[in-house]
């Protein structure tokens, strides 16, 4: 059993004792912190707290119990039911919230679940805030609502399609381009939201030949979710038979979008950014920002456009907090994360496929063909599961130490660039492990990178 509580929300698995897992007590527990860390904080007056979730199993249990806790610290609910984090994003401003909960593990396996917090501007919890949700909970200080003062659940099924509508109207998108393209898409939507959402946007979008997989959200993942190569071979072998001009995937929350190539091969999911970024540059010339783990191409491409590049430490919030500050025109994450602020600033792969096919169908090329007018780069993913005498302090002052001729940046765990690589080893914020990402021009390369990262930790742990 986990429970993991981070810059990214409270996240764990669910079952076993409380404090163990997300159990109901924990859902309580933290619910009821977050609504007192809202009832003091907040600048509305609607009294109203946005829920959506995805259609992880645990999912309407969870949701449940969230209502039911919010209602019983004296908020009005807004019950969005089966919605994309993004989706639910766009609900908290549109219904002039207080705030929201998105019930969603995101990319983790089934038996996860999780509590995703949002402030009134529909947008994650900064650090020090989500410190402060920690803090109420660890003292329990927080009071329910007398019986006179109790919130009520109102159900509103209807943000799927606004959202939908809300992309239909952004500037850069153009519906009659990808109509007129006559694309052929497939859609891996690994049995969550994305299997209501996504199929339904690209109707609007005018494509009329949709190859749905793993579309019913029944919250039975047809594989592991996280939208990588190795969990993406059904799509991958459709693919190769020549059946579809482009694939698009989902995580279960429907923030993360994967491409894959007409020829089965993965677009890789650092390039979701990076095309998407190209296109929107070429419209409107602007500032870019990537975390400190995504690849350099978003760089590269960026300078190509005469404009500037900035990384940020890793997580959502910490990425749109550096694009407000420099004003970026788009950003993201190298996790196929896509946040464009003229829809709102949050990762949307709704967004992603909307602007991806826009530029797909204006270049005229294939995507195989449109990925090779990019910088060539290879980046490897590596992870170290953590156990409890495994200093990570300790392993990143000593990682700092052995390369401390190259440039280093420590914003956020350690990042070491070289001329033509890099490499970044962090813990994780929504797993128990030790993230090392690197990047090369090959993909023996960056293996090589991340075996001398792990050579050092291993020296470490023996």
């Amino acid at each position: 059993m986990s429970l993991i509580k981070s810059i990214s929300g409270i996240r764990g698995t669910i079952g076993g004792a409380p404090g163990e897992g997300l159990s109901p007590l924990d859902i309580v527990k933290f619910t009821a912190a977050y609504a007192t860390f809202i009832r003091k904080t907040t600048t509305k007056t609607s009294n109203v707290i946005v829920v959506g979730r995805d259609a992880r199993l645990s999912g309407e249990m969870v949701s449940g119990i969230v209502v039911s806790t919010l209602c019983g610290m004296g908020f009005d609910v807004v019950n969005i039911g089966l919605a994309s984090t993004p989706t639910t994003e766009i609900a908290v401003t549109a219904e002039n919230a207080c705030g929201g909960i998105i019930i969603t593990a995101s990319h983790n396996p089934v038996q996860w679940n999780a509590l995703k917090l949002l402030n009134e501007n529909g947008e994650f919890l900064n650090d020090a805030q989500g410190k402060e949700v920690l803090a109420i909970a660890a003292d329990d200080s927080y009071t329910f609502a007398p019986v006179t003062e109790l919130g009520h659940e109102q159900i509103n099924t209807t943000y799927n399609r606004r959202h939908i509508d809300s992309v239909l109207a952004l500037d850069l998108v153009d519906t009659k381009a990808i109509a007129d393209a006559n694309f052929t898409v497939a859609v891996d939507a690994v049995n969550s939201v994305g299997g209501v959402v996504i199929p339904q946007l690209l109707k609007a979008l005018g494509v009329k030949n949709i190859i749905e997989l793993n579309c019913e959200a029944t919250g039975k993942f047809a594989h592991t979710p996280e939208p990588i190569p190795e969990n993406l071979t059904q799509i991958s072998d459709l693919m190769k038979e020549g059946r579809a001009d482009v694939g698009f995937v989902v995580d279960p929350d429907v923030d993360r979008l994967a491409i894959v190539m007409e020829n089965g091969e993965m677009f890789v999911e650092e390039y979701t950014l990076v095309a998407i970024a190209d296109y929107v540059l070429s419209q409107t010339p602007g500032s870019t920002v990537s975390n400190l783990s995504s690849s350099r191409a978003l760089r590269d491409v960026t300078e190509r456009h005469g404009c500037s590049y900035s990384a940020s430490a890793v997580g959502e919030v910490n990425v749109t907090t550096k694009m407000k500050e420099t004003g970026a025109v788009i950003g993201g994450e190298g996790n196929g994360g896509v946040i464009y602020p003229a829809s709102h600033y949050g990762r949307d792969a709704l967004v992603g496929v909307a602007l991806f096919l826009t530029l797909l169908a204006k270049s005229g090329k294939k995507v195989s063909e449109l990925k090779k007018t990019y910088p060539a780069y290879a980046i490897a993913k590596n992870k170290i599961e953590l156990t409890p005498d495994i200093d990570v302090d300790a392993i990143l002052a000593e990682v700092k130490k052995r390369y401390s001729n190259e440039t280093i940046t420590d914003i956020d765990g350690v990042k070491i660039d070289f001329a033509d690589s890099w490499v970044h080893l962090r813990k994780s914020n929504t797993e128990p492990i030790i993230r090392i990402y690197s990047e090369a021009a090959t993909m023996e390369a960056a293996d090589e990178l991340a075996n001398q990262i792990k050579e050092v930790i291993a020296s470490m742990t023996v």
